[in-house]
């Protein structure tokens, strides 16, 4: 199933609700794609200030990994390859009961995720003027 939403940066309400509703009853994880600075981090920041929580988002990619509220893990591949991310044990963090968010995951993360039985939810975000274009397949 695909959605699409073109909205302004600063006007992801109802982007949010949305995806609040998609995730809520699972796991889920929720590869971000998109090129710098197209939103990413501000999608993550908006869905946990929607929830009502007071985490301070930020990017993690030098991090590589942040969480929210016990249950939402952010993580950040951008400085990363496949294989360090695995071989740094970050596919076990998956395991944890929550909603992940993953910017820069790939064709191949989302391969493996599949194939581990991961229910895997692809947002696609592309710059439009002033606005963002996010196609979600779920």
């Amino acid at each position: 199933m695909q959605k699409t939403f073109e909205l302004e940066l600063t006007k992801l309400d109802e982007l949010s609700v949305y995806l609040i509703e998609l995730l809520k009853n699972d796991n889920y994880i929720v590869i971000l794609r998109g090129d710098l600075a197209s939103g990413k981090t501000t999608l993550v920041k908006n869905y946990v200030k929607s929830l009502n929580l007071d985490d301070l988002v930020t990017s993690p990619t030098f991090s590589l990994q942040a969480i929210y509220s016990d249950n939402i893990f952010h993580y950040d591949m951008y400085n990363k390859t496949l294989n360090e991310f695995i071989s740094l044990g970050m596919l076990e963090e998956f395991e944890k009961e929550g909603t992940h968010f993953v910017e820069w995951g790939d064709e191949k993360l989302e391969e493996i995720l599949k194939d581990y039985g991961y229910k895997v939810i692809l947002i696609h975000i592309e710059k439009k003027d002033n606005k963002r274009l996010y196609k979600i397949n779920a």
